[in-house]
């Protein structure tokens, strides 16, 4: 996995300590394998965010740095993850989830036309709410359950063809060095 890329954009550990309104945070945010770039870490950050990025809610990234806490996860990653849903992808995503949350429950898809006023959020928070949460959870739960096999697979995958081209390195080496017999060095000091 691109470790220096991510090592190179994402906060160090002490910049995110240096943040005065996170002091309240304590010691929380010293242990280490919050910070941590390994492929269990990488692999639950992207679970948490990915999940997160697919539920309609405020303060994602808030809900992310819990959640990152709670699994053991990259914290600065799991926070990153979740701006994949911003104002210009949202609305699709939402849309989509809404679709299947619809489609699951068995329920036409409304036409959205919104309109504020009390009154046609308490008349429509049942009708679009629900399908959309529940399609937003399927959504999520599958696109993170994803991500974080798919960083398993390429993180191995990674690693074992580092070590072949390692190994080929050295049997590369070890040929290219012309070797010694053992009785030679017996006759050269004859």
């Amino acid at each position: 996995m691109p470790k220096k890329f991510m090592k190179r954009y994402l906060p160090t550990p002490e910049r995110v300590r240096s943040i005065e309104s996170l002091h309240f945070l304590g010691d929380i945010l010293h242990e280490p394998n919050l910070w941590h770039i390994n492929r269990h870490s990488v692999a639950r950050a992207f679970l948490v965010g990915i999940f997160l990025t697919f539920i309609p809610m405020p303060f994602q990234m808030v809900a992310a740095a819990f959640f990152a806490i709670w699994f053991n996860a990259n914290l600065p990653l799991s926070v990153v993850l979740v701006w994949i849903s911003n104002p210009v992808t949202m609305p699709p995503m939402f849309y989509f989830n809404y679709k299947i949350g619809a489609w699951i429950l068995d329920r036409p898809v409304l036409n959205f036309e919104i309109q504020l006023s009390w009154s046609w959020l308490s008349g429509r928070l049942m009708d679009i709410g629900i399908p959309l949460y529940l399609g937003s959870v399927l959504v999520a739960t599958c696109s993170a359950c994803l991500a974080y096999l798919v960083i398993q697979f390429l993180w191995r995958r990674k690693v074992r063809s580092d070590w072949r081209e390692r190994q080929l390195l050295r049997i590369r080496h070890r040929r290219a060095t012309p070797k010694s017999k053992p009785g030679a060095d017996a006759h050269q000091s004859s």
